[in-house]
């Protein structure tokens, strides 16, 4: 936890997001015992889209955050909003059926329209732009990709995709690369700092405490013993000294800190990869993979739409993808490297720019002025994981890097279940992830080769 702590804080160093992040207030830690409703660990867009929706309910809830506002994926990640799900719907249709698989898929086309509404709603500056342009780079994967959209629509209902072949998509694209491609108009992508800051302010406003650099070290239910599968001596989950809850009087949760703790009446876990020791229960079926991007010199307007004239985001299907936008200063950001090992390329900028030059040689005389990363969550089977770890304690985690609008929708379903309507949270809580193999020490060794595979499946 503390290793990758110290890697992303030096990943973020030379961020672009946070150089042109807007102004944000500081929040104090948290000192000595508070009362609430509900507790959030984790201050990125799934816990204040959470914050938000309980507050609106009248709630009283406390966010803790290990860092700042936006300090994780959250404020790092490729700004692409998209529908759907890493995995696709293939574990969906397997584990729960077509009809609760096409509710998925409708509510992942909620997450997208939440976003736009609540950058409205709270007069979020955040860049918005809309268009979503995923691009095949060799016959076989236009085929695959063809089959997914002509899947889409007839069993989906999702006629709003839009097939381009190969000349159409080099409309969309100044690159050879590509030989299909499909566009989704109700996708897009924005400035994700911008927005998650704009989303705390907002939660700030109905009256959500945050409070920064106030790492949990442990987080007890308030159920009784033993009705929580996992748990530990008196309901403990994992806390640097024994709590005993019971004492409260009330049956409350508590959530620790260094410096205090907050006593309520639920908690939500949604610290995704940062969660560390608190819940090794769900750190075993996560694994946090690095992920880069680098933002290139202003290109100036007439040359960054040569690029991409619609400005529509896009990244290819390849297993390990590249993606990349424009910026509203006229920068191309560029991500595509990822790390399975948690080790980062030595000298990032020079790799990302390689990868650049791979879709974009006409930019070879273009310098990259920033270049960073940070860790995201996947689970195996890359579809999210949702559910409760006790009554009173739930957790979103496992986005897979496909979270940006997810986790504002996950936040909400999230919200409503801690509020006693659940149907929704629990169709997801209804999907099987297992724990990655090979135990704490060899786990990321089995990733690092099963990875290797599909590199080279991404050959052919």
């Amino acid at each position: 936890m503390m290793r990758l702590q110290a890697q992303a804080q030096a990943l973020g160093r030379n961020s672009y997001y946070q150089d042109t992040a807007h102004p944000a207030p500081a929040h104090p830690p948290l000192t000595g015992s508070v009362r609430a409703d509900v507790c959030v660990v984790g201050a990125g867009l799934a816990g204040l889209s959470a914050a938000l929706e309980l507050a609106r309910r009248g709630m009283k809830v406390v966010v803790l955050e290990a860092v700042r506002v936006g300090w994780g994926a959250s404020g790092r990640n490729g700004g692409q909003a998209l529908a759907g799900y890493a995995s696709d719907m293939g574990p969906f249709e397997q584990q729960i059926g077509l009809a609760a698989a096409r509710t998925a898929w409708d509510m992942s086309r909620e997450a997208v329209r939440l976003m736009r509404k609540r950058i409205a709603e709270h007069a979020i500056d955040c860049g918005w732009n809309a268009g979503a342009l995923s691009v095949a780079v060799t016959p076989k994967k236009a085929r695959a990709l063809r089959q997914w959209v002509d899947t889409m629509q007839e069993r989906y209902g999702a006629s709003h995709l839009q097939w381009l072949d190969a000349g159409a998509t080099r409309a969309q694209v100044a690159s050879e690369r590509y030989c299909a491609g499909v566009m989704d108009p109700e996708g897009g992508h924005l400035h994700p700092l911008n927005y998650t800051l704009g989303l705390a302010r907002a939660a700030v406003d109905l009256g959500v405490v945050i409070h920064e650099d106030s790492e949990v070290r442990g987080v007890a239910s308030g159920a009784a013993s033993g009705q929580a599968g996992g748990f530990g001596r008196g309901g403990r989950l994992a806390a640097a000294a024994p709590l005993d809850v019971r004492t409260d009087g009330g049956g409350r949760a508590c959530v620790r800190t260094a410096q205090g703790e907050v006593r309520c009446d639920a908690v939500l876990l949604a610290g995704n990869a940062n969660l560390g020791a608190v819940a090794p229960q769900l750190a075993r079926r996560i694994m946090p993979v690095g992920t880069y991007i680098m933002a290139t010199e202003p290109l100036g307007r007439a040359r960054a739409e040569r690029l991409i004239p619609s400005r529509a985001a896009v990244c290819d299907t390849q297993f390990v993808l590249d993606y990349y936008r424009l910026s509203d200063d006229d920068r191309l950001l560029f991500g595509g490297r990822v790390s399975y090992s948690t080790v980062s390329p030595q000298d990032l900028p020079a790799t990302m720019r390689r990868g650049m030059l791979r879709v974009f040689p006409q930019l070879g005389d273009v310098a990259v002025t920033h270049a960073w990363g940070g860790f995201v969550d996947i689970t195996m089977n890359r579809a999210p994981d949702f559910g409760r770890l006790a009554p009173d304690i739930y957790y979103l985690q496992g986005f897979s890097g496909h979270g940006l609008a997810l986790t504002g929708l996950a936040g909400q379903l999230a919200a409503e279940a801690i509020a006693g309507q659940a149907e929704r949270f629990d169709l997801f809580a209804r999907l099987q992830h297992r724990p990655f193999p090979g135990g704490d020490l060899l786990r990321t060794p089995a990733l690092v080769l099963g990875m290797l595979w599909y590199r080279l499946r991404d050959l052919f």
